[in-house]
């Protein structure tokens, strides 16, 4: 047990009698495919993004894949994404049999765009931006090289719900964008689920053929589909949350700036740069450590659960082998990998745990 827990789930949900009161009502009505909370949920989702169009999903794996699968992106194609990233991103541009294509990340934890065209080929059909922790890749730089190159672009949001770039909202900068409902995103559910957003009409007509099977009804197949819709129960969660998101992400940025205040100056440890043209919205809160493995043990022993967000990079994982990047190929990910540790900073953090994690921080890096 620690003093500050990472995982917040147990004071998020401590009455889930409201949540269970619908499903029992959902249950009554055995609407459990795609059924009315499903469009409720859509609808508003879209409405919280700024978008046309809102698709469920059955996880932000899919909601990552399923609009490349619509681009008609497959074998012998190739995606730019970050090397700086959790594996379902690189997963989902597999999946469609395509091959992922790395760029290194700054210290936005995001892909550094300068290195983007350089990247590109005759084989590139999309680009990948993730915003990853809740900051946002400098999209400003990144769409004028996508369109030059008439490449469209998929964003990675599933850690970027209500993010936003010079004013402009993650989800809405591409032709599409995969978001994660995953029980410890922003905004989450109890178990996988994931949207799709798009302001494209034929995008949308497309994808929600692609997760149902490809059937234009019970009897008619029109495209090769499959089966990644979200689930019944899983979008009463998600209305019955998604009211409280907004409040959920000031509460998180609040958090952050009170870290940051607090952990400003400290010796061997440094404050990643806020960029004043971005709303970073905290689905992780890192810092970089220069003894970060002493400091993230120091932390555990002191009854602080921190987090490490990634401890080996994913282009040198073993099942990533296969993409042929060696060993130092990105130094920017590379040093992340060995200096980034992560500290709790849900909603539900009060300021004495906030003081707790600061203070333990504090004297490990003084000595004491």
């Amino acid at each position: 047990m620690y003093d500050v827990r990472y995982s917040y789930l147990l004071e998020q949900f401590s009455d889930p009698a409201p949540i269970l009161a619908e499903i029992g009502r959902l249950v009554a009505t055995g609407d459990f495919t795609l059924g009315k909370p499903v469009a409720e949920f859509e609808k508003r989702f879209a409405e919280l993004i700024g978008v046309r169009h809102a698709i469920g999903v059955g996880s932000g794996t899919d909601a990552l894949k399923l609009p490349l699968k619509a681009l008609g992106i497959g074998h012998g194609d190739e995606v730019i994404t970050a090397a700086n990233t959790f594996i379902a991103t690189v997963g989902a541009i597999a999946e469609t049999g395509a091959t992922p294509v790395l760029v290194d990340c700054d210290d936005s934890f995001c892909m550094n765009v300068d290195q983007v065209e350089a990247a590109i080929t005759k084989k590139t059909k999309a680009i990948m931006p993730v915003q990853l922790t809740g900051e946002v890749t400098d999209m400003g730089k990144l769409m004028p090289i996508a369109q030059r190159h008439n490449l469209p672009v998929v964003e990675d949001a599933c850690q970027g719900i209500l993010s936003e770039f010079a004013g402009k909202r993650s989800g809405t900068h591409g032709i599409a964008a995969g978001f994660s409902l995953h029980p410890l995103k922003n905004l989450n559910v109890w178990g996988d689920a994931g949207v799709v957003v798009t302001n494209d009409d034929g995008m949308n007509e497309k994808l929600r053929l692609i997760r149902n099977h490809g059937m234009k009804n019970r009897d008619e197949i029109s495209i090769l589909g499959c089966n990644s819709r979200l689930d019944s129960l899983q979008a009463v969660v998600g209305n019955w949350l998604i009211g409280q998101t907004g409040e959920i992400t000031r509460r998180r940025i609040e958090n952050a700036a009170y870290y940051d205040a607090g952990l400003a100056g400290l010796p061997g440890l440094r404050v990643p740069t806020r960029r004043p043209n971005v709303k970073h919205v905290y689905h992780l809160y890192m810092v970089f450590a220069e003894r970060r493995d002493e400091l993230y043990k120091y932390c555990l022993d002191n009854g602080i659960e921190a987090k490490i967000h990634y401890p080996i990079p994913l282009y040198q994982q073993e099942g990533l082998k296969h993409l042929g990047y060696a060993p130092g190929t990105f130094p920017v990910t590379d040093r992340h990998a060995k200096e980034v540790i992560s500290f709790p900073v849900d909603q539900h953090l009060t300021r004495a745990q906030q003081d707790r994690v600061i203070e333990t921080v504090r004297k490990f890096c003084h000595g004491r």
